[in-house]
């Protein structure tokens, strides 16, 4: 048996969980009430499996420095991490079959790669090394494995696998997937017992899911073989980047690996467990995870409430009060609220969608944006006038740069500053500042061992994020110039 190389796939804006999840800041980096990140829970759960060395991760360029923040926070196996970081999302089939080549090149044919969605939860981790035991069996015997997720009850939001012939290992060839039901037809795979949800999870030898690939999709194979080729790699330190080249990944057709796969081959295995999955789709999925209190309410943050009921309200920053609710999900975040009846969580969605159609920020961004170096957090903006509140942590550095259209006045409220301004280079202590006009180059670094807090005051006819022009990046943010 090959080494077993899980592959956490971290695409998907969450729609359904916005306000909180947003394009830039998505699903997977929402914190549940214990403090941790779905993306974390997967990362724990995934490099506490015995045998494991090394974790690959496939996600979006944009996020990927907030993916190893919260990784090297828990990384005390000291596994060695895999990214291929893809320049936009075009679905699971290329992002698995870019996985899947990357890793037989590195770690063998033999391989076994278990695909793990980033953002779903699952609280029985016995339960869930148990069945990828039994997956690595069946994936030994050159099947597709996926896992099976025993309902509970008639849900209609997930899709479905119904068992068929049964295999070693526990298992069952799948005689087919199946669409998300209607009320009545879910309410039947219930009690016919041969029907289980399909949690998006799958255990196989790279060598049979590319066999695969070669005679169910090929055009996706060779479009994501050409990219690998053209692509940049960075190895140090145990890691390893593989950025995809944009122009061609943008030719791997957008399609997901059970269209592609999965609903096509004759290979495909499931196995049948009860893990405590969720897939936090909804808010109401993320309710069911708290307790309720004798009115049926779970509240996170400070609330007063009369003749209110079964209603989840989460502020962290602002007090609630209520009066005369009933069934109602209320999500305050410092620039957005949602509202919405309790019973139609899952068309949360319509609202980021109208967003994103009208270009607004709240469907993108956050107030506070993580970046590579730290964070900033817009605290007011107005025509010509933009203030915000900027963290850099102990070591990091902005690229050095320049806007067209804007000066900027920084003012240290701690920490120490070192910054490049013009031909100048100074260090600035707190409660000292500096004013860089438009057209100046400028760059700005924390040397010290505490995080840098800064206040910068953005004045001009354009204070758009798109008006930076990089020179010099240690983030890689500024493409290497061609060789000679």
């Amino acid at each position: 048996m090959g080494a077993l190389i899980p592959c956490i796939i971290a695409g998907g804006a969450g729609t359904r969980l916005w306000p909180v999840s947003r394009e830039a800041m998505p699903k997977p980096f929402m914190r549940l009430p214990d403090g941790e990140s779905l993306l974390q829970k997967t990362f724990m759960r995934a490099t506490s499996l015995p045998g494991v060395e090394r974790l690959l991760t496939v996600t979006n360029r944009e996020v990927f420095f907030r993916t190893l923040d919260d990784y090297r926070l828990l990384n005390k196996t000291h596994a060695g991490l895999d990214f291929i970081l893809e320049p936009f999302g075009r679905n699971t089939a290329p992002a698995i079959a870019a996985a899947a080549l990357h890793t037989a090149r590195l770690y063998g044919e033999d391989a076994q790669l278990l695909v793990l969605p980033a953002d779903h939860l699952i609280t029985d981790t016995q339960a869930f090394e148990a069945a990828v035991q039994a997956a690595r069996g069946l994936a030994d015997e050159g099947w597709l494995v996926t896992f099976g997720i025993v309902p509970s009850h008639a849900e209609t939001g997930f899709g479905y696998i119904e068992k068929g012939q049964a295999l070693s290992h526990g298992g069952y060839q799948v005689a087919q997937f199946v669409e998300k039901p209607n009320a009545a037809t879910a309410q039947e795979y219930l009690k016919g017992g041969l029907h289980l949800w399909n949690a998006g999870m799958f255990c196989m030898r790279v060598d049979a899911i590319l066999r695969e690939f070669e005679q169910h999709a090929p055009d996706v194979l060779e479009a994501v073989n050409t990219c690998l080729a053209a692509s940049h790699r960075k190895d140090g330190n145990r890691e390893i980047q593989l950025e995809l080249d944009s122009n061609a990944f943008g030719n791997a057709p957008d399609i997901s690996v059970d269209y592609a796969i999965m609903e096509r081959s004759q290979k495909v295995a499931v196995i049948p467990c009860q893990l405590g999955w969720s897939d936090i789709g909804s808010w109401q999925a993320v309710r069911d995870l708290s307790p309720a209190d004798a009115n049926g309410n779970q509240c996170n943050g400070e609330t007063v409430l009369h003749d209110v009921h079964n209603c989840y309200i989460d502020s962290r920053k602002r007090l609630v009060g209520g009066v005369g609710l009933d069934n109602l999900i209320i999500i305050d975040t410092p620039d957005a609220l949602l509202i919405a009846d309790a019973n139609r969580t899952q068309d949360v969605k319509y609202i980021a969608q109208e967003l994103k159609r009208q270009g607004h920020d709240a469907y993108r961004l956050h107030r506070t944006v993580t970046r590579p170096w730290g964070t900033y957090t817009v605290l007011e903006e107005g025509k010509r006038f933009k203030i915000k509140r900027i963290v850099v942590r102990p070591n990091a550095s902005l690229s050095l740069q320049m806007h067209h259209h804007r000066s900027e006045h920084w003012i240290v409220v701690s920490g120490m500053a070192r910054v490049t301004n013009g031909e100048r280079e100074f260090l600035l202590d707190t409660n000292e500042s500096t004013f860089i006009k438009p057209g100046h180059t400028h760059r700005l670094v924390n040397p010290g061992v505490i995080d840098l807090v800064m206040i910068e005051v953005q004045s001009g006819e354009y204070l758009g994020e798109d008006d930076i022009v990089r020179f010099t990046d240690i983030y890689g943010r500024v493409p290497e110039p061609p060789k000679a």
